[in-house]
């Protein structure tokens, strides 16, 4: 994919540029000739390492980011905007205000003032329980009937609900928008989000060793141990449809980003132990309380809408997705 700027903007900006989704987006855009600036805080630890390989125009702290794209909007083409408070055990709802709805909705302030474009992340967590489906409806009316188990859900669909707020009553918009409505994604450069990572990430050094891991017990009637069922979705899979927009500036919206297909977190153990090479062994302990009521026991993403607007490729199955997972990071002993 090459770049397509208007008018001299070869600039993107990655807001959570050095974090998982980010890191994976800045890098597939720096290699599609993007000059690429990363906003992000890198702490005391080893995050730096998730860019260390990226060719980077810039990096900012995330409380310059306004002042440095009124500095340099005209060489700016696209906000990709990942930013945010990801865990869903955030109990601080002031600092998720902050940095989920009030980041976001500035950045849709200045992207519409300066014309730049804007893909920012929402997230799977707006649907809730699932009882109204996981279809990306992005009508007020549907907008308005999901309840999210968490403050983390609701932060994102407070952004949603008021961007088509915007766009229905035919307030100024940026040029493209569109809002990406993550599942469980998993995959390289995520070793830093610790308790957040990915259930791939926390067993294989057990599955490895060919010892037990340790799954949920479901506490729900309707599902066995272990077949608790989420849309387990690649991050170069949502990468590429991030690159698929930039690539396509007449479209924008709001839209799932899954594979369409939900698989048991016992699937994802057992093709986590094949690609290891061993044979599995699961053991399931019970659910802490503190989470019970705010378990999601079933996800998949409808990827009509995103297919009508003509994306065409395929997404990585379960199975083949965690064995390049394995086979390429994991296996080798790369702790990203």
């Amino acid at each position: 994919m090459s770049v397509n700027s208007r008018n001299g903007r070869d600039t993107i900006l990655v807001t959570g540029g050095a974090g998982f989704i980010g890191s994976n987006m800045a890098r597939a855009l720096a290699a599609d000739g993007w000059r690429i600036v990363v906003s992000d805080w890198f702490g005391t630890g080893r995050k730096w390492l998730n860019v260390a390989d990226i060719l980077l125009d810039d990096v900012i702290r995330p409380e310059a980011t306004l002042a440095w794209l009124e500095d340099n909007h005209r060489r700016v083409e696209a906000i990709v905007h990942m930013g945010a408070i990801s865990a869903t055990t955030e109990a601080d709802v002031d600092l998720i205000v902050e940095r989920n709805i009030r980041a976001t909705l500035d950045l849709w302030a200045l992207s519409t003032r300066h014309e730049i474009r804007l893909i920012y992340a929402s997230s799977a967590a707006t649907y809730g329980d699932g009882k109204d489906g996981f279809v990306d409806d992005e009508t007020p009316e549907h907008l308005a009937r999901l309840r999210p188990l968490n403050a983390y859900g609701w932060s994102k669909l407070a952004v949603d609900r008021r961007i088509m707020d915007d766009v229905r009553a035919g307030r100024a918009t940026p040029p493209q928008w569109a809002g990406l409505k993550f599942f469980n994604v998993y995959g390289p450069f995520e070793a830093h989000k610790d308790d957040m990572r990915s259930v791939i990430h926390k067993i294989y050094p057990t599955a490895s060793a060919g010892e037990a891991v340790t799954l949920f017990r479901s506490h729900d009637p309707n599902y066995v141990d272990g077949g608790q069922l989420r849309d387990f979705v690649h991050v170069a899979d949502c990468v590429d449809v991030a690159r698929w927009l930039i690539g396509s500036p007449g479209v924008s919206g709001i839209f799932n980003v899954g594979t369409g297909k939900a698989r048991s977190f016992a699937d994802l153990a057992r093709a986590v132990f094949r690609a290891a090479g061993r044979e599995p062994v699961i053991d399931y302990v019970d659910m802490p309380e503190r989470i019970r009521n705010a378990y999601q026991y079933f996800t998949e993403a409808d990827m009509t809408k995103l297919r009508r607007a003509g994306y065409n490729a395929d997404f990585r199955s379960l199975e083949d997705g965690i064995q390049s997972y394995v086979g390429d990071y994991l296996a080798k002993g790369i702790a990203l």
